[in-house]
């Protein structure tokens, strides 16, 4: 193996770290859509050199939260109304491709997961937390996913998780939201439990296509306001 493929293990673990500290605080809406971020401050903030923040900020502009706007700079990445369909149609498809594949190929210890997932989100304490919320909700999915049988629809919704994280925090802001999400949620369940892998793909597209209305209906309000 040639010398120079060598990699530094301090300096990637670093980067990394750089990388996931930046990721977490904008899916935890610490840095607001559209903000402008500056190289020396987040250099400054995060202990690390520019050429590692300019490589976490690359790799979060492969990933979807981050644009790098030239002879500008980078800023965080405002999803419109148009991506907000597109990703909410995808994952439509990829959610209830999903809930059929775990009906048909899940575990027993693994749809008790899931049940024991949904009562976790139905807990009082995460009204109040929205960063717990939307924690537990994707460990709900990871669960999902896990369990589907179909490893492609597994790496698509990760893919896609960082910017659906970003929408959920705006459905789930909404009054009442959080309410339906469960009633939702629990319909899909309930058919898996019950071997019935059409009911849930339609009630789990069904979730997703609803989550994407109240997203947009969010979007509308903050315009006109």
């Amino acid at each position: 193996m040639h010398p120079s493929l060598l990699v530094s293990r301090d300096q990637t673990t670093l980067r990394q770290r750089a990388t996931d500290t930046l990721r977490n605080a904008i899916l935890e809406g610490i840095f607001a859509s559209g903000r402008k971020l500056s190289e020396r401050e987040l250099c400054e903030s995060l202990g690390v050199s520019r050429s590692c923040v300019r490589e976490s900020l690359q790799h979060l502009e492969a990933e979807g939260l981050i644009t790098i706007v030239p002879h500008k700079g980078p800023e965080i990445a405002t999803i419109t109304t148009k991506e907000v369909k597109d990703i909410y149609e995808v994952r439509a498809t990829l959610e209830g491709l999903a809930a059929r594949g775990f009906t048909q190929n899940a575990q027993p210890d693994q749809i008790r997961a899931l049940r024991s997932k949904l009562k976790e989100l139905a807990e009082p304490a995460l009204v109040r937390d929205k960063t717990l919320l939307l924690k537990v909700k994707n460990e709900f999915y990871n669960i999902l996913i896990e369990g589907c049988g179909n490893t492609v629809v597994g790496q698509m919704l990760r893919q896609l998780n960082n910017r659906v994280t970003l929408l959920r925090r705006i459905s789930l802001s909404q009054p009442g939201r959080l309410t339906n999400t469960l009633k939702e949620l629990e319909g899909v369940v309930m058919a898996i439990e019950k071997g019935d892998g059409e009911t849930a793909a339609r009630l789990c597209s069904e979730h997703v296509e609803k989550s994407a209305d109240n997203v947009l209906r969010s979007m509308l309000t903050q315009v006109t306001e």
